[in-house]
């Protein structure tokens, strides 16, 4: 493949053309394709630059379980309000603060008087702790592996003894594993983030084709990327075959990053957790060793808040089937009625990340209104 300008080439018009109608003809005789992401980036590219429009009918593209805003329990964010009503400083990721659970969000705490401040990153919330000594300051962290590591590495630095951690960080190759195990004919191929597997590598994802038979690509996330990423699932699907293929290897390495991997499993222990919309995911969830639990806001603040499986999914909302690949978000039937990105009503609204804010933001109106006439039951 030719050198692309990192400038220009990735978002050329015709280049983007000319690859989908390379898709198309690849595409013409392998039945139906049913491809997952699982990054809330991609799905941003994919909208914004109109990519299933250039897809053959045979090939579906859907959003899995990349949002960890979207993933993260509310049982956790309960956990945030607690501390806030204890008078500690919340230091957190900004869209952490509009998540809504049965006792309101994080935003309704601070109007009730709770001290939550938005930051963006553990540093920040650190040098929030040395601001305010008098002060217990905690670090809501919250993501995948991408912000678990430069969490990892605030243990690098002197903490002060005010500052504590309360952790809400998941690995995400287990959650696509136990979709695998236990859907039935949910997908034929995936597309793995990029972001993550600058972290963890390619050789995260090696299992997908070989226990699995699913070839997937790591890719990058330009609309060019998406594409050949695409082309690359079609051409293997096409020849019976699975491997697995890194695009991204301007930035992603197959054994990934070996200091941020090497902070992650000093720091973290691996346990099962709660996604939201999925249940729990064994092996996927990252807690603080025992030998930093000085600075585990759970244990220092003896946190025990009743666990409601049932409070994660608000009545009428369809975000867990949309967080599974299962339904798109127009056939939602609150979308862009009672659940907007200025009023989110179900969590895959609430952040630039989710893919319902992704579709009610930059989707194609009439590509929504076809959906919403599919969710009738009406044909498309």
């Amino acid at each position: 493949m030719p050198s692309i300008d990192p400038a220009t080439g990735f978002r050329d018009p015709k280049r983007l053309k000319g690859l989908a109608k390379r898709i198309s003809e690849e595409a013409k005789d392998i039945g139906k394709l049913k491809i997952m992401h699982v990054c809330g980036s991609h799905e941003h590219t994919t909208i914004y630059w109109g990519l299933r429009s250039l897809l053959p009918e045979n090939i579906e593209l859907v959003a899995g379980p990349g949002c960890p805003v979207c993933v993260c329990s509310t049982h956790e964010i309960e956990e945030a309000i607690e501390l806030a009503k204890r008078g500690v400083i919340l230091a957190t990721f900004g869209d952490m603060l509009r998540d809504k659970t049965k006792n309101g969000s994080l935003y309704d705490a601070r109007a009730r008087g709770g001290d939550i401040r938005v930051v963006y990153s553990g540093f920040d919330a650190v040098k929030l702790a040395r601001g305010n000594p008098k002060r217990e300051v905690v670090f809501f962290s919250v993501g995948f592996e991408t912000t678990a590591a430069p969490t990892a590495s605030l243990f690098g630095l002197p903490l002060p003894p005010n500052f504590s951690i309360l952790t809400s960080h998941k690995l995400t190759s287990p959650a696509v594993e136990l979709l695998l195990q236990t859907e039935e004919n949910i997908l034929d191929a995936l597309i793995a983030p990029g972001h993550v597997s600058t972290i963890v590598g390619a050789q995260d994802w090696a299992r997908f084709p070989e226990k699995y038979n699913v070839t997937t690509v790591v890719a990058g996330f330009e609309p060019l990327d998406v594409l050949i990423a695409i082309l690359e699932i079609v051409r293997r699907f096409k020849e019976g075959r699975a491997e697995l293929v890194n695009e991204y290897r301007r930035l992603v390495k197959y054994e990934g990053n070996l200091k941020a991997r090497e902070w992650i499993d000093k720091v973290f222990e691996v346990k099962g957790v709660w996604w939201r919309g999925i249940g729990v995911v064994p092996n996927s969830g990252l807690f603080l060793r025992s030998e930093y639990e000085d600075y585990d806001a759970r244990k220092r603040f003896e946190l025990n808040i009743p666990f409601d499986p049932e409070a994660d999914t608000p009545p009428g909302c369809v975000c867990h089937l949309v967080i599974l690949g299962k339904k798109y978000p127009p056939e939602c039937p609150l979308f862009g009625k009672s659940c907007t990105p200025g009023d989110p009503y179900g969590p895959c609204m609430v952040s630039e990340e989710g893919t319902c804010y992704i579709w009610h933001r930059y989707g194609n109106p009439e590509i929504i209104r076809k959906f919403k006439k599919r969710e009738k039951g009406s044909k498309i």
